[in-house]
């Protein structure tokens, strides 16, 4: 059994998995945000195809084979509403969002090289480790289905802004760190004695975070907030005493629409957590950020702000936890729903399709096993898990690429 997890392929993860839906790399900030919010992920891939006698007409991020077209087609990053939201609330956008609304996708890419790899689909499981733990996000594995010529202008035919990106007649999909450490739990039981053991026994807790005071601006940390999406990880709220309040998670965030830019641009940190939660802002805080732009003379921000509420729909909003099915929520009506996008929670139920999370912070102990935080943090659908004591002081955080350096030595130990 150790010999065939060894000898897995990257195409074994991919069975079942979903066709990645793109934007070009020509396409516009406005035209990100479309199709964000009429897409059922929280991630769009990015792409650049340069072929000769041909050029990108649409921001689809979708182009045909022809025999007479040559060039390469590669997928250089991922977009989320997280981008968006961090982009608008530079200070160069504040005054203008409308034009910084203008500029192309590449405005919102992280200057981070390697973080989005192309892998064969023959790659091994331990390659793909490896990419991982050298700073790769997200892989990009083609699916094993090509399009015929006829099937291929179909396709074309009734193509969208959330078609599924096809390049040269083939489909590619996301590998993920969750991909993996999902499949690992599958076989858990082969990695014995190591999954019952304590994560602090394994030396997987990673005193490596950012912490922001309760009462301190969010725009204080927006670096910290970009950054977190790029690590995929969090921003830890504490107090005074250093107690574990909340999060600010790239996670919830990439729930909101854009207007959120305008909430992290004036709130606090702990009135931001409050605003972003999955019931919806409450009215005071929407008039208190209204007020505050209007106060900094943020007028055309203050005007985003509201024509983005003026598009708001109220929806019910449902948590993804397993442990949570019972405390699920519905959308309070607001002037702005910050959460609450058209088209966004009645779409696919797969476990890759787009979960709404609520704001309250997933953790653990010191002495939990390796196991019970893997599903904490498959079940809620994030890379990582807060680690407190007892009296809510916060000790660190464990994240999958941390689990997935142990699983990759217990591998090697298996060879």
């Amino acid at each position: 059994m150790a010999v065939s997890l060894l000898a897995r392929e990257v195409s074994d993860l991919c069975l079942g998995k979903p066709a990645l839906k793109s934007l070009s790399l020509t396409a516009t900030v406005t035209e990100v945000v479309f199709a964000l919010k009429n897409s059922d992920e929280n991630f769009l891939s990015v792409w650049s195809c340069e072929h000769t006698g041909k050029t990108n007409k649409e921001h689809r991020g979708n182009c045909e084979e022809d025999g007479g077209d040559t060039g390469e087609c590669k997928c250089v990053g991922k977009v989320s509403m997280v981008d968006v939201i961090c982009y608008l609330c530079k200070d160069e956008n504040l005054l203008s969002p409308s034009d910084a609304l203008k500029a192309p996708v590449s405005a919102l890419l992280p200057e981070i090289p390697g973080m989005v790899v192309h892998v064969e689909p023959t790659s091994s499981l331990l390659d793909a480790i490896d990419l991982i733990l050298q700073g790769a996000k997200n892989l990009v594995v083609p699916i094993k289905t090509r399009y015929s010529s006829s099937s291929r202008r179909k396709q074309h035919q009734k193509l969208s802004i959330n078609s599924p990106t096809i390049h040269n007649g083939q489909e590619f999909c996301w590998l993920t760190q969750e991909d993996i450490i999902r499949f690992f739990l599958g076989s858990i039981g082969l990695f014995a004695p190591l999954p019952a053991l304590s994560i602090d026994t394994l030396g997987i807790i990673s005193t490596e975070f950012v912490t922001i005071d309760y009462h301190s601006p969010a725009i204080s940390e927006l670096e910290a907030i970009s950054a977190s999406l790029a690590d995929e990880n969090s921003v830890a709220v504490i107090d005074s005493d250093g107690i574990f309040i909340g999060e600010l998670s790239p996670f919830t965030l990439a729930c909101c629409d854009e207007s959120v830019a305008a909430a992290i641009t004036t709130l606090s940190s702990g009135d931001l957590m409050a605003y972003i939660d999955c019931g919806g802002p409450p009215e005071y805080l929407v008039k208190l950020v209204m007020a505050r732009l209007k106060g900094r003379g943020l007028e055309a921000m203050l005007q985003e702000f509201t024509d983005s509420s003026c598009y708001s729909s109220t929806s019910s909003c449902h948590s993804h936890s397993s442990s949570s099915s019972s405390d699920e929520e519905s959308g309070s009506s607001t002037p702005v729903s910050a959460l609450q996008r058209p088209g966004k929670y009645s779409r696919s139920t797969s476990y890759s399709a787009r979960m709404v999370r609520r704001a309250e912070a997933i953790v653990c102990h010191p002495k939990s096993s390796l196991v019970a935080v893997m599903f904490q943090a498959i079940a809620h659908r994030v890379n990582y898990v807060w680690v407190i004591e007892h009296d809510c002081s916060l000790v660190g955080i464990v994240r999958f690429c941390d689990m997935l350096k142990v699983f990759r030595e217990s591998l090697e130990d298996m060879a």
